[in-house]
């Protein structure tokens, strides 16, 4: 971005998840979301919204930068009635030892925030410490840039990692032990 200043009209248009991968987002915490759901970036609260929803047993914990723009998501879940969201503005490296002292221990992970190589490889690891034998990490935008896709590689490597699957705008990682490490690409 060029300036600081963004359009709310361009945010939903060009940060939010489209509808296809909402629905995905969706169903995989209908289905591995309980009891914790942990999402780096908010931004309108789009995706948020998408996880609540389907997976209202658990607790959607998601973290974003721009005061701004997570008083704005607070605005959209409260008009959905959203009640299982709890928003954290502030910068991830200082979230993430918080929640760690909390003992939060994710079972689904939405990685849609700083979508630069080091940043993404970072909150991934610091993730992997944090979840279970169950937990399941998507991460956005991995083909969006070279270094994206370098992390990509990396993280799917990861001694954890047992299951990738490649959607080419997003990558899926399973931390499922006694499988034999795999590695999908998926027209999706």
């Amino acid at each position: 971005m060029k300036t600081s200043l963004r359009k709310v009209s361009d945010i939903a248009r060009y940060s939010a998840v489209p509808e296809k991968y909402g629905v995905l987002l969706s169903n995989m915490a209908r289905t591995f979301g309980e009891p914790v759901i942990l999402e780096f970036g908010t931004s309108l609260g789009i995706s948020t919204m998408y996880m609540a929803a389907a997976c209202p047993g658990a607790t959607v914990i998601t973290m974003e930068g721009c005061r701004e723009t997570s008083e704005i998501a607070a605005e959209n879940f409260s008009e959905a009635g959203l009640k299982n969201i709890r928003i954290i503005n502030g910068s991830f490296e200082d979230i993430l030892p918080a929640l760690e002292t909390e003992k939060v221990s994710p079972a689904l992970v939405f990685i849609d925030g700083n979508h630069r190589k080091e940043p993404v490889i970072s909150y991934f690891n610091k993730v992997a410490d944090m979840s279970g034998a169950g937990s399941v990490v998507i991460i956005d935008d991995i083909n969006s840039s070279k270094g994206m896709a370098e992390a990509w590689t990396e993280i799917r490597n990861h001694r954890n990692v047992t299951l990738s699957v490649d959607i080419f705008r997003m990558g899926i990682v399973f931390f499922r032990k006694g499988l034999n490490q795999v590695n999908y690409v998926v027209r999706y």
